[in-house]
């Protein structure tokens, strides 16, 4: 097979060594793809400075036009996109027409941004010094944003950073994930079609380490990372004076009090914890039940779990399909068989298959097991039951996590009280911890990050306000 190149500048590039992209439902490769040389990213730095003072330069309506026809190409190659994602990431067909559905509709929101990009007039005649004195205070473009997305949601993600950039009249960098660069490599193709000036399109298939050297680049304003929080903490730390987005993991919690609609909640529990196959920093991982409709809400749930569709990825009614790899779904399948020996009860799972674990639902777990504490990031969800709501929100503080949590409940006074109390990012009332549109703030706080992502915040992240004041007594 011929291997993919990246793009330097908008031209395609090819390089001494190639890697594979696999098919993680059967292991079989299904494309290579050229790896850059670190002379590759020092001349994509120098391109993406040009491409920046292009940009900057740009008037909105023009970059506004750019993700405009970038969209109408994307809704032309939808299928394109979606057997991509397929084939690149296991991911369902379900799942990759939602990423892709939801992809599009980041970039058109951008498109509408790039022309709202607010600005402000302050008021100077606060205090004396400032009568006669007008404040404008406007918002510039940083320069070379650096994106660094994941394999999870290759493509819509990739598009939560590179279109804010650009509609804020950025140049970026793309380092897609190694298992994961073909979306990231197609979206480069589209863009140029599209318009965006080459100078502003790089996108630079290479290793981890080779990111690290591009994160510590001081010719690089910003970067904007998704992944573990290990890995964004370390990069932040490396990372000198720039600025920093990180969106990082999570073991979501979700509770479900007595007075819930306890159907719909076991519906949206079992979309939530497995969709993606429960590869998602949102996914729900714990399940707080208030105990007096534990046993029932319990039952409620296995059902809406065993109603789903595992197997082969490509087939449109299957529900949940492999991890990303079989090292994955070892390791979740090694946490799960911690818990058991600890005491945990398995009420639902089975066998991995290769990279395929089924959905496996746990109770009797405690706070220290992984399975808990940690991010499994595997289609694994743990039940817990609790007596009091307070507990239940102290339950779900109880981690270094905190990026979203669901609450079911129909009193207004607990839901005010866990938008109150909780420890999160955003709090979903009477929905699972993993829903998200894309023009909503997104992000976390504690370990799970740094900053928002949705468009409009991204832009707000991705520019500078500069203050000018007008002496009129002159």
């Amino acid at each position: 097979m011929t291997p993919h190149p990246f793009f330097i500048g908008g031209e395609k590039r090819t390089s001494t060594k190639v890697f594979p992209v696999r098919f993680p439902y059967t292991g079989e490769v299904v494309a290579e793809v050229y790896q850059p040389s670190d002379a590759d990213l020092d001349e994509a730095v120098r391109v993406a400075q040009r491409g920046a003072q292009i940009m900057r330069k740009m008037p909105a309506h023009e970059r506004s036009a750019i993700l405009r026809r970038l969209h109408a190409l994307m809704e032309a190659r939808t299928e394109e996109l979606v057997n991509t994602l397929v084939l690149e990431g296991g991911k369902t067909k379900k799942a990759a027409r939602a990423e892709v559905a939801r992809a599009k509709q980041t970039v058109l929101v951008a498109s509408e941004e790039a022309r709202r990009i607010p600005g402000e007039v302050v008021n100077m005649d606060w205090t004396k010094d400032g009568e006669n004195r007008i404040g404008i205070v406007r918002r510039f473009p940083l320069g070379v944003i650096l994106c660094i997305a994941p394999f999870n949601y290759p493509l819509n993600l990739a598009c939560h950073k590179v279109a804010p950039a650009l509609a804020a009249g950025n140049a970026f960098i793309l380092k897609p994930a190694t298992a994961t660069p073909l979306s990231a490599l197609l979206l480069g193709e589209l863009l140029l079609e599209a318009g965006a000036p080459p100078e502003t399109v790089n996108i630079l298939t290479c290793s981890g380490a080779q990111a690290e050297q591009l994160v510590r680049d001081d010719r690089i304003a910003m970067f904007s990372f998704t992944g573990s929080s290990a890995v964004g903490w370390h990069l932040k730390s490396i990372c000198g004076r720039k600025r920093a987005t990180l969106e990082l993991g999570g073991n979501a919690a979700v509770i479900v009090h007595e007075d819930a609609n306890q159907a719909y909640a076991a519906q949206r529990i079992a979309f939530g914890g497995f969709t993606n196959a429960g590869q998602n920093c949102i996914s729900v991982q714990r399940v707080l039940i208030h105990r007096p409709i534990y046993n029932d809400m319990l039952e409620t749930l296995l059902d809406a779990i065993k109603a789903l569709r595992v197997g082969d990825p490509r087939l449109e009614d299957t529900d949940v399909g492999p991890m990303i790899s079989e090292g994955a779904a070892m390791q979740a399948e090694q946490w799960v068989q911690e818990a058991l020996q600890d005491g945990a009860r398995r009420l639902l799972g089975g066998e991995r298959q290769g990279a395929l674990l089924p959905p496996t639902v746990l109770d009797r777990v405690q706070p220290q097991m992984k399975v808990s504490c940690q991010e499994v990031f595997a289609p694994v969800l743990t039940l817990s039951p609790y007596d009091t709501f307070e507990e239940a929100i102290a339950i779900a503080n109880s981690t270094e996590y905190g990026l979203q949590g669901g609450v079911f409940t129909r009193d207004l006074k607990r839901v005010m009280q866990a938008f109150e109390a909780l420890e999160v990012g955003g709090v979903q009332v009477n929905d699972v911890s993993t829903f998200r549109v894309d023009h909503m703030p997104y992000g976390g706080v504690k370990a799970s990050g740094l900053g928002r992502e949705g468009v409009k915040y991204a832009i707000e992240e991705m520019t500078e306000p500069k203050l000018m004041v007008i002496n009129l007594n002159a």
